[in-house]
């Protein structure tokens, strides 16, 4: 197991690579300029849709900026820009045409919300499934069924 700041960023990607069944457990700072191909990767693990911390003073002035212009900041701002950054995240995944594996989101609000639509859309099309099974499915090389959300 590599975590985020037990190492320098660069050494810790440099021993994922070479292990090639390590887990490495970072924050989203590892979702820009991080390249990983082949079975070293195989599972991106997402724990929660990536919003900015609305406590932040920057995002705070934005978001009563486009209150007072009439805009709904959730909506015309927080959602867009997490939607790319989860789209950035997912993209860690698929770096080569060579390249397969899971993305596993597990915020239920992608599903619970009707702004997860909005989410869902942002990702490449890929088979989706809630069934564990399908999972081991597919690492294991099975013949591959049709995923569904369920």
């Amino acid at each position: 197991m590599l975590v985020q700041g037990s190492l320098p960023r660069g050494e810790l990607l440099d021993r994922f690579r070479e292990l090639g069944n390590a887990v490495l457990v970072g924050t989203s700072s590892f979702w820009e300029g991080v390249d990983v191909r082949g079975e070293a990767l195989s599972c991106v693990i997402i724990d929660k849709l990536p919003f900015s911390s609305p406590g932040d003073p920057v995002m705070q002035a934005r978001l009563e900026a486009m209150r007072e212009g009439g805009l709904n900041p959730f909506f015309d701002y927080q959602v867009p820009q997490a939607a790319i950054t989860l789209k950035q995240g997912a993209g860690r995944l698929i770096r080569d045409v060579s390249d397969r594996g899971v993305l596993m989101i597990c915020d239920p609000r992608l599903f619970g919300k009707g702004y997860g639509r909005i989410f869902r859309n942002s990702l490449p099309p890929m088979p989706v499934s809630r069934d564990v099974a399908d999972v081991q499915r597919f690492f294991a090389n099975e013949p591959k069924h049709e995923m569904t959300a369920s």
